[in-house]
C-alpha cells in the first residue's frame, strides 16, 4: 500500500542504516566526490556537503522512536509526521563557521529560472535526483545559486562545480527549501579526476 513519499523514504533509510555517515547527514545516494578536476580557484576553499551541517545536528532526532513502517496512507499520524518532518528539514540549521566564507563545492543542478539566454538561478543538491525524483533533502543540504550571468548549455541534474561566498539565506521554492545562498562567480562542468598512468 502506498504511503506518503517522505515517510516511505525515511522508513527505508532508517531501517537500512543509510544515514550512518559523518554528522548524520541524510544523503540518499552518494554525492559527488570533492576530488574531481575543477578550474583552479585558490581563493575558494573546496568543501564537502557534510561541512554545511552542524556537527551535532541529527535530521531524525525527533523521529527515531516512531515506527514509520507502520504508518499507512490516510493515517492522520502519517500526515502529521510528514508535516513535522518537512518543518524540521525545511528549517535545518547551518554550520555557522561557513557563513560568509568563499567556497567551492560540486553538486547537481535543479533549475529554477531557465531562459533562452541560459539558467539564471538554480538549486545545487548533493545527489542525483534530489528535489526531482525524491523528497527534497534538508534545507542545509540545498544551495540556492545565483550565477553572475546566465549559464548556457546547463540542464537539470548536470554535475557542476560552483565557487562563491556562502550566505545563510532561506529560500522557499517549488523544488525545495534551501538554507544556503551563493552568488556564484563560477559555474563549471564537473569532471572525475583520472589517475595518471606512466608508460613502462
Amino acid at each position: 500500500m502506498f504511503r506518503p513519499t517522505l515517510i516511505l523514504a525515511a522508513a527505508t533509510l532508517l531501517s537500512t542504516g543509510a544515514f550512518a555517515q559523518a554528522q548524520g547527514v541524510p544523503l540518499m545516494k552518494p554525492p559527488l566526490a570533492a576530488s574531481g578536476a575543477a578550474p583552479a580557484a585558490s581563493a575558494y576553499k573546496t568543501i564537502t556537503w557534510e561541512a554545511l551541517v552542524p556537527a551535532n545536528w541529527d535530521p531524525f532526532k525527533e523521529f527515531r522512536d516512531t515506527n514509520l513502517g507502520a504508518l499507512q496512507d490516510g493515517d492522520p499520524r502519517a500526515t502529521e509526521m510528514l508535516k513535522r518532518m518537512r518543518q524540521v528539514w525545511d528549517n535545518a540549521p547551518v554550520n555557522p563557521d561557513l557563513v560568509g566564507k568563499p567556497v567551492r563545492i560540486p553538486g547537481f543542478v535543479v533549475p529554477l529560472e531557465d531562459t533562452k539566454d541560459g539558467i539564471k538561478e538554480f538549486l545545487l543538491v548533493p545527489y542525483f535526483g534530489a528535489c526531482v525524483h525524491s523528497p527534497p533533502p534538508p534545507s542545509n543540504q540545498i544551495i540556492h545559486v545565483l550565477p553572475k550571468s546566465a549559464v548556457k548549455n546547463l540542464h537539470s541534474m548536470d554535475a557542476v562545480w560552483i565557487s562563491g561566498t556562502l550566505t545563510n539565506q532561506q529560500t522557499d521554492s517549488y523544488m525545495g527549501a534551501s538554507s544556503w545562498r551563493v552568488e556564484a562567480v563560477s559555474v563549471a562542468p564537473y569532471a572525475e579526476q583520472k589517475a595518471e598512468t606512466k608508460a613502462r
